[in-house]
């Protein structure tokens, strides 16, 4: 068996052939040259060839880069594409389909340009471009990203200078709810058959409330049913218990959050409670958020219930590991979404 060029580097193939022409210009024959590289006798004979003509030489011998064929789109019009894509959706472009997929985006060129590229050059161009296929966020038509900017530029940061002046600590709450049933994570298996995992028949649910703070603190509670005034104040009470500092509480604007019962409760507390709520519809802004989907991905979804536990115990031991790592906690509050997010 003969050596295949083609699996050995352009660098090496270059020496071999500057080797190869320096050994038979010294004499030795084309054949033992070739066959001491592995290769067969028409090698040395192309390489003599080659090199062979005025103004040639060992310079014809150098590896060059392939040029290849040429790019149908300018770079101009590359940049165009990446422009088209960046911050905006196919609506804004007359596409009924509010995703890019290489085949908008094909169509789009094609509109455009009147260039017509597979759907693999499409997708060639867009890794090239640095853009990448995603999932996207979902955000609420009602969202007011004004009032959303002035929280993370002017309100949050006055909270946090006031709670440093008030030597208070920041916590983040939310709720969400478990369900045993819930399958949140993702598993292999073959194309065309969905994979089946085992729950119990029984429908389990409990819900939880947690507040999170930059510097590793954590607390939590579970509980059933759903939140409302009452359940609410009593969370707060259990939260505020044993606190040595006051605390500065950022929620959501959960209707139960904001009833009579609590902001009694809160004068009760006479400033050692003070209660912030986000912006409407960005409930991304508050770090819990990412401490329930890191619960739920690494909870349930990896090991479901077995015969005869409990969600609630489960959920309750998990929550009591999370609390128990302070730099997990921290590691929360660097999400972009949350990067505003500092004590000043």
């Amino acid at each position: 068996m003969k050596r295949d060029g083609r699996s050995v580097s352009h660098s090496a193939l270059e020496e071999m052939r500057l080797v190869g022409l320096s050994r038979m210009r010294e004499g030795e024959s084309a054949s033992a040259v070739a066959a001491s590289f592995g290769f067969h006798r028409s090698w040395a004979y192309r390489v003599l060839a080659k090199a062979r003509g005025r103004g040639r030489g060992v310079r014809a011998l150098r590896s060059s880069k392939g040029t290849g064929r040429p790019r149908k789109l300018t770079a101009r019009q590359e940049r165009q594409v990446f422009t088209w894509l960046n911050g905006h959706n196919p609506r804004q472009y007359e596409f009924d389909f509010a995703l890019w997929t290489r085949a908008v985006v094909q169509a789009l060129v094609e509109r455009e340009f009147k260039v017509r590229l597979s759907l693999a050059s499409i997708g060639t161009l867009l890794a090239r471009l640095g853009l990448s296929a995603q999932k996207p966020l979902q955000r609420a038509y009602q969202r007011d990203q004004v009032a959303v900017a002035r929280w993370q530029q002017q309100i949050y940061p006055a909270i946090a200078r006031g709670a440093r002046q008030q030597k208070a600590d920041i916590y983040f709450w939310d709720e969400s709810g478990f369900r045993a049933d819930s399958v949140h994570g993702k598993t292999w298996a073959a194309k065309g058959k969905t994979p089946v995992v085992r729950v119990p028949g029984q429908r389990q649910t409990v819900s939880a409330a947690s507040a999170v703070n930059s510097k590793g603190g954590f607390w939590f509670s579970t509980y059933q049913g759903s939140l409302n005034a009452e359940r609410f104040v009593q969370l707060l009470r259990k939260m505020m218990e044993g606190a040595k500092r006051p605390v500065h509480l950022v929620l959501d604007n959960l209707p139960a959050h904001k009833t009579a019962a609590a902001r009694s409760y809160v004068d009760e507390l006479q400033g050692k409670l003070t209660l912030h709520f986000l912006p409407g519809y960005a409930p991304d802004l508050g770090p819990d958020e990412l401490v329930w989907s890191y619960a739920k991905r690494t909870g349930l979804a990896r090991s479901p219930l077995r015969t005869g536990q409990k969600l609630a115990e489960r959920v309750h031991t998990q929550l009591t590991q999370i609390k128990a790592n302070p730099n997990l906690v921290r590691s929360f509050f660097n999400h972009p979404n949350v990067s505003y997010i500092s004590d000043l």
